[in-house]
């Protein structure tokens, strides 16, 4: 796997502290037992053959499945720990997981937390590379369980010194006459701003694209910009410089589920970081209705 991954056996080697001699025999002795090459060789150079790669794809199942074992056995010791990878999109991070991140380590301090940002959870939930996956809703995928978090729908976020306060709703049209800052395009959010927007005859063209969430409020407070961001997140940032305002004709809206492989078998970390994500979002729909 090491090879595969360095596509150089000297490099293989070092990382995993091993006499370049020792690894290539190993291949060898490999590739005579499969009675097929796993490597090209060419001068200093080698890549993956296709049954190289087969195996190399087997092998990271294999890997998979004894890291499950391994936290299944965690349990029965009853040391309640394990290690948890979640995908969540970007800009999700800076207010939606932080203090639930921090409630959950204090809660579950043998439980060692990995947050990814990437803008293709679905995928690399099925790749294996994260185990769990907070997304909007995919295609049906024989291969993905999906549970519902919340509906959410999205407001105009503006900066409270600007005549844009005093309204309660505003069409969703009114955005080709607005500055926006907004995240790029390849954003889910952004994805589905665009969707709306192109029905109804428009693009619009932000003056400031962001991946980061605490810049793009930074940026909607200083009066750059308005922005078009998920209500649920709005209407719980602790900033009082900020209004959400109600966007009609339509009301963007998408659902927010979890996600993992069908095949994957949930540990205790994985299981009670779901129940905690649950008890959060309730909690947070709870703060928004009696606020």
């Amino acid at each position: 796997m090491v090879i595969c991954e360095e596509l150089h056996f000297s490099r293989a080697a070092e990382k995993i502290m091993v006499s370049q001699p020792n690894l290539s025999q190993q291949i060898k002795l490999l590739e005579r037992e499969l009675g097929v090459p796993l490597f090209n060789r060419i001068g200093k150079r080698i890549t993956i053959t296709e049954a190289g790669n087969l195996l190399y794809e087997q092998s990271t199942h294999i890997f998979s499945h004894l890291k499950q074992a391994q936290e299944s056995i965690s349990e029965l010791k009853q040391i309640k720990g394990g290690s948890l990878t979640i995908g969540i999109l970007p800009g999700d991070a800076d207010l939606m997981f932080n203090s639930l991140l921090l409630d959950f380590h204090s809660t579950y301090p043998n439980v060692s937390l990995s947050l990814v940002e990437t803008i293709k959870v679905a995928e690399q939930v099925i790749e294996g590379d994260i185990d769990i996956g907070i997304t909007t809703s995919p295609n049906p995928d024989e291969r993905i369980v999906r549970i519902p978090l919340f509906h959410e729908e999205f407001s105009l976020a503006v900066a409270k010194n600007t005549p844009l306060v005093n309204k309660m709703t505003i069409p969703l049209k009114s955005l080709q006459e607005m500055k926006t800052v907004m995240f790029p395009p390849d954003h889910q959010c952004r994805k589905l701003i665009d969707e709306h927007c192109q029905e109804l005859g428009f693009r619009i063209n932000p003056k400031i694209e962001t991946t980061t969430l605490s810049s793009l409020i930074t940026m909607i407070e200083k009066g750059i910009g308005v922005s078009v961001l998920p209500r649920l997140l709005l209407e719980n940032l602790p900033n009082e410089n900020i209004q959400t305002i109600k966007i009609t004709n339509p009301t963007p809206s998408q659902e927010i589920c979890l996600i993992y492989r069908t095949d994957k078998y949930l540990g205790f970390a994985a299981r009670t970081f779901i129940t905690a994500i649950q008890d959060y979002i309730q909690m947070a729909k709870s703060n928004t209705l009696t606020s």
